[in-house]
C-alpha cells in the first residue's frame, strides 16, 4: 500500500461521506413519494394538534396562558421522532437493497458511514420540519422561530438524541437482520410517554420520575415550558441534557462497532434477511 493511501486511510475521507450523502439524496430525489411522506406526516400532526390546542385555549385559562406549549411540543417532539428516522430510513435503504455487504468491504470506513447517515438525517428533517412550522405560524399564530438562540440548544439536544437512537437500533438491525425492522419503528415511542413531551415530570409518579430525569429529551422539554410558560431560559437544563446525550452517543457508537464485528463473525452482514 503506498504512502497516499495509508495517509488517505488514517483519517475520516470526507469525499466519501460525499459520495454516500450524494447516493441518499439521489434516491430520496428519485421518488416522489418519499418526499411526500417527509412533509405529510408533519404537516398532519400541526394541523390536528394546532387545532385541538386552539380548541383547549377557549376554554381553559392554562393554555390560554401558556401560549403555543402543545404546539412547541409537537414540533420538537416530531424533530426528535424525524430525526432518529432520517437516520434509520436511509440505513435501511442498503438492508433493503443488499447492499450494506458491498459498503463495509469498501473503503468507506464505519464513521464515514454513520455520519453521511447523520447529514441525511438532517436533510429529511428540514423537508418536512420546515413546512410544519410555516403552517404553525400562518395557521395558529405560533412562531417557532421566535423561541430565538435557546431553539439552538433544543434542536441539538433533541438531534443528539434521535443520533443515539438511530446508531444503537441500526446495529442491532445489521446484528439480527430484518427481523428486527420494526424496532426502528417503535423503539422512539417507549420515550414518548417518559420524556414528558405534553406534560411536565411533576404529573409522573415519583419513581417514574428518575426514570423520566435519565432521558436527555426530558431536559428539552421541561426547558421549553419553562420558556413558554415562565419566560426563563433554563441553562442548566440544557447543559444536563447535553452531559446525557454525550455519554448516549459514546454508548450507541460502541455497541454499533460491537454488532457489526459480530455481524462480521456470524456472517449476517451478507445475509441482511428475515
Amino acid at each position: 500500500m503506498s504512502d497516499v493511501a495509508i495517509r488517505e486511510n488514517r483519517g475520516i475521507a470526507l469525499h466519501r461521506i460525499n459520495a454516500m450523502v450524494l447516493r441518499y439524496w439521489y434516491l430520496l430525489l428519485s421518488s416522489w413519494p418519499r418526499l411526500l411522506e417527509l412533509i405529510y406526516w408533519p404537516v398532519l400532526q400541526i394541523i390536528t394538534w394546532g387545532f385541538l390546542q386552539s380548541y383547549i385555549a377557549q376554554n381553559d385559562s392554562f393554555f390560554a396562558r401558556a401560549g403555543g406549549t402543545l404546539i412547541g411540543a409537537v414540533i420538537l417532539w416530531d424533530i426528535l421522532f424525524r430525526g432518529q428516522l432520517g437516520f434509520s430510513i436511509s440505513f435501511l435503504e442498503e438492508m433493503w437493497s443488499r447492499n450494506l455487504g458491498n459498503l463495509m468491504m469498501s473503503p468507506l470506513k464505519p464513521i464515514e458511514f454513520l455520519i453521511a447517515l447523520m447529514v441525511m438525517s438532517i436533510i429529511r428533517l428540514a423537508i418536512g420540519a420546515i413546512p410544519m412550522t410555516l403552517l404553525a405560524w400562518f395557521f395558529f399564530g405560533f412562531n417557532f422561530y421566535a423561541i430565538g438562540l435557546p431553539l439552538i440548544a433544543f434542536f441539538c439536544n433533541l438531534i443528539f438524541t434521535s443520533w443515539s437512537i438511530g446508531i444503537f437500533v441500526s446495529g442491532l438491525v445489521l446484528r439480527n437482520g430484518l427481523g428486527a425492522e420494526s424496532i426502528v419503528w417503535t423503539l422512539m415511542f417507549v420515550m414518548l410517554p417518559l420524556a414528558c413531551i405534553y406534560y411536565p415530570v411533576s404529573v409522573l409518579p415519583d419513581w417514574l420520575q428518575y426514570v423520566a430525569w435519565a432521558l436527555p429529551p426530558t431536559y428539552v422539554f421541561e426547558g421549553m415550558r419553562a420558556l413558554l410558560i415562565d419566560h426563563t431560559f433554563r441553562a442548566d437544563l440544557m447543559l444536563d441534557s447535553l452531559a446525557l446525550n454525550a455519554v448516549l452517543f459514546i454508548a450507541s457508537f460502541l455497541i454499533f462497532l460491537a454488532l457489526l464485528r459480530s455481524a462480521k463473525r456470524h456472517g449476517s452482514l451478507l445475509g441482511g434477511g428475515e
